[in-house]
């Protein structure tokens, strides 16, 4: 009896498959109820169109030298919107940016915190000495500001796009262990996992199988958010010169290069910043949209 009444919380503890209908009625109920959300869901996926999509409908070559079209001003007939000091075009210097911005962002973002999410797993589930040695490698990360351990690593390690990702991604580790680690510690002693240990559940199956699921949409929350931050790390190290290196466009590096072009030329400005604070801004109001969906009693939280 005791068995059977163990193996019928087991049961409850999962989560029933849904199915594409359930999944896009809640998409359109989350879209109707959060229009902030779908409006940043909307700019989300015009930016990734645009980075999937930019070597194929960029006007020029981003790369492309025209001393005749110095400075110039955006226009219909020509550039859209103008050109550097080099003549190179403006928005096929910015779609060709958008793409790495876009590609560091989500790889490093998910990087990132999926490491911190297994060690949050193992801190959490296990607790003792394994949960103190994690966590002080955690308070060790933690303790240097992004930006700072970013520019250590990008100096150990010559500048390119695997490097950036690996310099943006590391520093999200804590994130992700913090917040999967409580979320574990919780989940663990809820009856269908004890009821999973019960019935002589392995406790690898038991945290990926078990716990894990219940992480997910904290999990969803915290990488959303962060794939925003990575974007405007990149842009600053990008600014500083320090992130994927010329020719290669992006929109931190265009930034800076504009920088002494303000007073006669400022659209070569305009363009990057504008794309860097509207994608920014966006991450930020879909993982507010989304944690007000996915946690309720997070709601108006910062």
């Amino acid at each position: 009896m005791q068995t059977t009444r163990m193996t019928s919380a087991f049961s409850a503890g999962q989560a029933a498959p849904e199915s594409s209908p359930s999944r896009l009625w809640a998409a359109a109920v989350f879209f109707k109820q959060r229009p902030l959300g779908a409006l940043a869901a909307g700019i989300i996926l015009v930016f990734v169109l645009m980075g999937a999509l930019g070597p194929f409908v960029a006007p020029y070559d981003p790369e492309e030298i025209g001393v005749a079209k110095k400075y110039a001003m955006p226009s219909i007939q020509g550039a859209l919107l103008g050109a550097d000091q080099f003549g190179r075009d403006v928005l096929s210097r910015m779609l060709y940016g958008i793409r790495i911005s876009m590609l560091v962002g989500v790889v490093a973002s998910f990087v990132g915190t999926v490491a911190g999410a297994i060690l949050g797993l193992v801190s959490g589930y296990w607790s003792g000495k394994v949960d103190a040695i994690v966590q002080r490698i955690v308070d060790i990360l933690m303790s240097f500001p992004l930006i700072i351990l970013a520019l250590t690593l990008l100096t150990a390690l010559a500048p390119s796009l695997p490097t950036v990702i690996i310099a943006i991604g590391v520093p999200f580790i804590p994130y992700g262990a913090r917040v999967v680690r409580a979320s574990t510690m919780i989940i663990k002693e809820l009856q269908y996992v004890e009821a999973a240990r019960a019935i002589g559940c392995s406790d690898l199956r038991i945290i990926f199988r078990h716990i894990a699921p219940g992480c997910v949409a904290l999990y969803i929350v915290l990488t959303t958010g962060l794939i925003g931050v990575a974007i405007i790390t990149e842009s600053a190290l990008g600014f500083l010169g320090l992130s994927i290196p010329p020719p290669t466009p992006t929109l931190g590096a265009m930034l800076s290069e504009a920088l002494t072009l303000l007073m006669f030329a400022p659209h070569v400005a305009v363009a990057p910043g504008v794309a860097i604070t509207l994608v920014v801004f966006a991450f930020n109001i879909l993982r507010d949209s989304l944690r007000d969906v996915l946690d309720p009693r997070l709601r108006g939280s910062g």
